[in-house]
């Protein structure tokens, strides 16, 4: 069979056609190989993850607030902390709030005797120190001193109390006070083990 050149061009045509439309009919599907469910696998879990990065990622301006809040608050309640270099300062200033506030009764109450009492932790970042106090006074001053103790700016609280019998013509109390006040931690001594 003779063809014209025109023909045998057109045959090759044809056959190369044939041959690209077989390979994109048989090419496999992507979705039904198993490295291309892996791969959508892959992307839902990476997409899962993105959307929740992307939701962590919303709640930090909201985090970041509530941690200033929350500093702040911190601020606050911690001015009432006693400051000072050591524990003795502390106490000392312990024992110069109370004077402050005896002097300020009526009649003023005359502290007499103290005793500086054990620093100890309190909690992981706070410490107490304490101090005991004796003084003489009629119970309403006593009353008044201990509100006006309650109403200072330092976080301030009374350990113990130990009121002796009224003297009968005057009804003034013996009173010995200990009064423990808040601390930063590092002003607490570390407790060394004891060796034997």
């Amino acid at each position: 069979m003779n063809m014209s050149e025109r023909d045998q061009r057109a045959l090759k045509l044809l056959g190369g056609a044939l041959a690209l439309a077989a390979i994109v009919y048989f090419w496999p599907d992507s979705g039904s190989t198993p490295e291309a469910a892996t791969a959508a696998s892959d992307t839902a879990v990476l997409d899962k993850q993105l959307q929740k990065h992307r939701e962590l990622l919303m709640q930090v301006p909201d985090k970041q607030a509530l941690l200033k809040q929350a500093q702040a608050d911190l601020a606050v309640r911690e001015k009432g902390l006693i400051t000072a270099d050591t524990a003795a300062q502390a106490q000392a200033q312990l024992f110069q709030i109370l004077r402050r506030i005896g002097r300020a009764q009526n009649p003023p109450i005359e502290i007499r005797a103290n005793e500086i009492g054990n620093a100890r932790p309190l909690g992981d970042a706070y410490g107490e120190a304490s101090v005991t106090v004796s003084f003489e006074c009629a119970i309403e001053q006593l009353v008044n001193l201990l509100a006006d103790l309650g109403a200072q700016p330092e976080a301030l609280a009374t350990n113990e109390i130990h009121i002796g019998q009224a003297s009968a013509p005057q009804k003034i109390i013996p009173v010995r006070l200990t009064v423990a006040g808040l601390v930063p931690r590092k002003l607490i001594p570390e407790k060394k083990g004891t060796s034997f």
